[in-house]
């Protein structure tokens, strides 16, 4: 019985844990959810909860330079930190897209809070399931989506 057992426990001891392993790269529906997620957790003040969803070296930008976010930590603290932001934010994503290849996603999003809002691009690589790079294009705007679209609607 004994020996039965001992390559249970060889594979138990020698298997590395399953937070140290690397996840499974994400399909249309993981990313779909992973940015469902993020949304969820920015709407609802939680800056942890959207801070997780980003690796632990995440760079989280707006181009050129203008906003520069390097690591989870800091990014947690952009989020609002322990306390929250002082403002309700409000994040809608209106299309996803992703190649499960690259790990590479997109979506269109609006992005409001009081007194403004914005609607912008995104461009997100995924690694081990996590968001890995962020780098987000805006407008400010008053309009709501479906007029800021103008003629171009899909």
């Amino acid at each position: 019985m004994l020996r039965a057992l001992l390559p249970c426990l060889a594979l138990a001891v020698s298997a590395p844990a399953a937070e140290s392993r690397p996840a499974a790269p994400l399909d249309l529906d993981g990313f779909c959810a992973l940015a469902g997620r993020l949304a969820a957790a920015w709407n609802a003040n939680d800056a942890r909860t959207a801070a997780d969803a980003f690796t632990e070296d995440a760079i989280y930008t707006e181009p050129p330079d203008r906003q520069v976010y390097r690591g989870r930590e800091a990014l947690f603290r952009f989020f609002g930190g322990e306390k929250g932001r002082a403002t309700a934010m409000r994040m809608t994503w209106h299309h996803l897209s992703f190649n499960p290849v690259t790990q590479v996603g997109a979506g269109e999003f609006t992005f409001a809070w009081p007194g403004g809002q914005v609607h912008g691009m995104v461009s997100i690589r995924v690694r081990d399931g996590k968001i890995e790079r962020w780098r987000e294009y805006f407008r400010e705007a008053a309009l709501e989506w479906e007029e800021f679209q103008g003629v171009n609607r899909f």
